[in-house]
């Protein structure tokens, strides 16, 4: 199918300095774990997204000196040769499917915490951050200043080595260029500090220095935060935001302005959680740069509609369409746009899984795009899968994510799948999630597999029938895989006591599950939320009993309530929230017991009210540390437990105690992916459902294949 014509505007080629973009789709700098030590998988993740019709795709940050080693966070790196010979297979690749490559040089100031390189970050001041704290950098004095900027011009010169087209002078999410431009962190007094024009000095060198060393190889690109949402103390886009692009467009060698809004300890401002943000919300501020600049413009807004796509082109907010999320949840999305087949398009949810994973430590992942940072390491692609051999017929019990996502590959492949849910919906526990505040968007995870699986004519989806496992030992599947998902446990188990809360009786009606809640059981109006999960359901559970009007408290083993939250940018938005829904926060605390009456009296106790001092001498049978009895006596009408949850297991226990009759069934193996495995997050449910189906011809499908390792072998280690 062709594109409808209202999107050609989209695939109209736009110059940007010496080069050329083949369309408007471009992936901004985002960081996937890979930095410049893993090149395989750098490589291949950016490839794919170039072979999916973006006409640019560019590195994450990039340090051009040890200064900017941002351990444990993984970052690229252009400051030998070594990184250049691993970054040109980036560049190589992506060019081969006529895609511009881009690199986003970065020195951090103060706030890298330099725990691997262990050398001291100099800045624009002696800062101490909340990013990073006890990591203060020194203060530049002028020397320091140029032999910056010296760094800067070596690193643009091996990014042209390396093959770049696009070389960024990055100084958004208030790093070093951006900490002297804004009042906020710049406190000089020289002739680097104070007025607008000595603020905006260094960066104004930089840029320059940087245009010089690439001259007309590479495009010269300035990533910046147009408002740090500070009001007046900081940077604002009405104010030396837009003054700054004004003064640089009048120098005449910027290439591309790249702007969105944060400040580095904020910068969900930039990728904004669905939950609290919509597509395009960047656009009050951001829409007012082209009005100062001649050069080509693009922002980003986790965009994934082709409308609203084509109405920030024609409504004059940008020129080009700047994407990091939806380029990971489909590296295809240009392409399906381009060849009419938006029903594919595999749409971002907005969750910050991706975020939330590089933020400790490790490689990206997607909750949408299970082979996001498997591309090399696993040889999956999104789009591409291989055919099987020898069909063979699956059945699938259960429609979560897991099971669709397992059954979509599956089809894909050329298996015959028949895909069998109790329900008379698909969804699994979607169906209750996408109903908490703000989290509709997500929906979108079920949406795209029912209509991927509706399109596979070799797919059967029989709803509504709860199978025995008399029903799949005899159903005539070669293979069984079982999706059947998990439950949140009644009756008060956590991590904390490894045992039951003694008094909770979620039938009775003082006691409630989240499915519960969701289900329309009565809660009262004083409502308690017991948070041992850590995630979004305790807030989305308090959340929504607040908006009703309940008087609502949340306690929580952990620090705050949903503290994985700090991971996904969402805790500053909660915290917000809570406090104007007047939501009360009891953190490091647990219940001890309850007693029901008329009410339910709840009897709290601190994590820490054992004595610090313990015996020397251990003695069978008593406590190490003397434990103190206090606790706080508590009313409510209603405990809400959000302690943990556990497998729906059932199904297959009974299927391994009838292990025997598996051959005579003709069976050759039955399975468990997902939540009925061992429930973890949604990204890895998901991930584990497509795991299964592309390794079902394996071995042993329950036990991953090995996959590609990048690592130095003893004996060969760079110099």
């Amino acid at each position: 199918m062709a594109r409808d014509p209202k999107y050609d505007i989209l695939f109209e080629p736009i110059k940007i300095g010496p080069k050329v973009l083949k369309n408007r789709f471009y992936q901004v700098p985002h960081c996937n774990g890979a930095g410049s030590d893993r090149p395989g998988s750098q490589a291949e993740h950016r490839a794919v997204k170039a072979e999916g019709g973006w006409a640019a795709v560019c590195t994450e940050a990039c340090a051009v000196n040890p200064e900017g080693d941002f351990e444990p966070h993984t970052l690229a790196s252009l400051y030998d040769d070594d990184d250049v010979i691993n970054l040109r297979h980036m560049t190589d690749e992506v060019h081969r499917h006529d895609a511009l490559a881009g690199v986003e040089l970065w020195h951090s100031g103060g706030i890298s915490p330099c725990y691997e390189s262990r050398a001291v970050p100099k800045g624009v001041g002696q800062l101490m951050t909340v990013y990073t704290p006890h990591c203060a950098g020194h203060e530049m004095d002028l020397n320091d200043i140029q032999s910056c900027h010296r760094d800067f011009e070596n690193g643009a010169k091996r990014a042209v080595d390396a093959g770049f087209d696009i070389v960024y002078s990055y100084g958004s999410h208030s790093v070093l260029p951006f900490q002297f431009l804004s009042k906020w962190y710049n406190k000089r007094t020289d002739k680097y500090g104070g007025s607008f024009e000595n603020r905006a000095r260094f960066w104004r060198e930089q840029s320059e220095r940087i245009k010089k060393a690439v001259g007309d190889h590479c495009a010269l690109a300035i990533r910046i935060s147009v408002d740090q949402l500070m009001g007046p103390d900081g940077l604002e886009v009405l104010d030396d935001g837009l003054r700054f692009i004004e003064l640089l467009d009048r120098d005449g060698h910027v290439d591309l302005w790249d702007v969105n809004i944060n400040d580095q300890f904020e910068w969900g401002e930039d990728a904004g959680p669905s939950r609290f943000f919509k597509a395009n919300h960047q656009a009050p501020f951001v829409k007012h740069v082209k009005s100062v600049t001649k050069a080509p413009v693009l922002n980003v807004g986790r965009f994934t509609s082709p409308d609203d796509m084509v109405n920030v082109i024609n409504s004059g907010q940008a020129d080009i369409i700047g994407a990091a999320r939806p380029s990971i949840a489909d590296p295809f999305l240009p392409k399906k746009i381009d060849e009419g087949r938006l029903e594919d398009i595999r749409e971002c949810i907005g969750c910050n899984m991706c975020i939330s994973r590089w933020e400790r430590g490790v490689r990206m992942v997607c909750t949408q795009n299970a082979t996001a940072m498997e591309e090399y390491r696993r040889d999956w692609h999104p789009e591409k899968f291989k055919k099987a051999d020898q069909p063979e017929s699956i059945l699938v019990v259960g429609a979560g994510p897991a099971g669709l996502e397992c059954a979509r590959v599956l089809g894909e492949q050329g298996h015959e799948v028949h895909l069998v849910d109790a329900e008379k919906e698909i969804g699994g526990h979607m169906r209750y999630v996408s109903q908490f505040p703000g989290l509709g968007e997500w929906w979108r995870l079920i949406t795209y597999r029912q209509a991927q699986i509706a399109k596979l004519k070799n797919i059967e989806l029989h709803l509504g029938q709860r199978l025995t496992a008399e029903g799949v030992l005899t159903y005539g599947a070669d293979k069984v895989v079982l999706a059947t998902g998990a439950r949140w446990l009644d009756n008060g188990f956590s991590q904390v006591t490894m045992g039951a809360i003694p008094g909770i009786d979620c039938s009775t009606p003082y006691f409630a599950t989240p499915e519960q809640v969701m289900a329309g059981k009565a809660i009262g109006q004083r409502v308690l939320v017991l948070d041992a999960d850590g995630y979004y359901t305790a807030y989305s559970i308090a959340d929504k009993l607040a908006d009703e009007g309940k008087q609502v408290t949340a306690v929580s083993v952990f620090g705050q309530i949903g503290s994985w939250t700090n991971y996904t940018l969402e805790t500053p938005f909660m915290q917000r929230t809570m406090r104007k829904k007047g939501i009360k926060q009891i953190g490091g605390t647990w219940i001890q017991d309850v007693e029901v009456s008329n009410c339910v009296q709840v009897r709290l106790f601190d994590l820490y009210r054992d004595d610090p001092s313990r015996t020397t001498v251990p003695v069978a049978g008593e406590y190490p540390r003397k434990m103190s009895n206090e606790a706080t006596l508590m009313e409510f009408d209603t405990v809400v437990l959000v302690t943990g949850r556990v497998s729906n297991d059932g199904l297959y226990k009974e299927l391994a105690a009838q292990k025997d009759r598996w051959k005579e069934e003709d069976i050759k193996g039955i399975y468990q992916a997902g939540d009925c495995y061992a429930p973890r997050f949604l990204a890895d449910t998901i991930f584990a459902g497509h795991r299964i189906a592309r390794e079902i011809t394996s071995a042993d499908p329950q036990t991953p294949l090995p996959y590609k390792r990048e690592r130095m072998v003893w004996g060969r280690e760079r110099t």
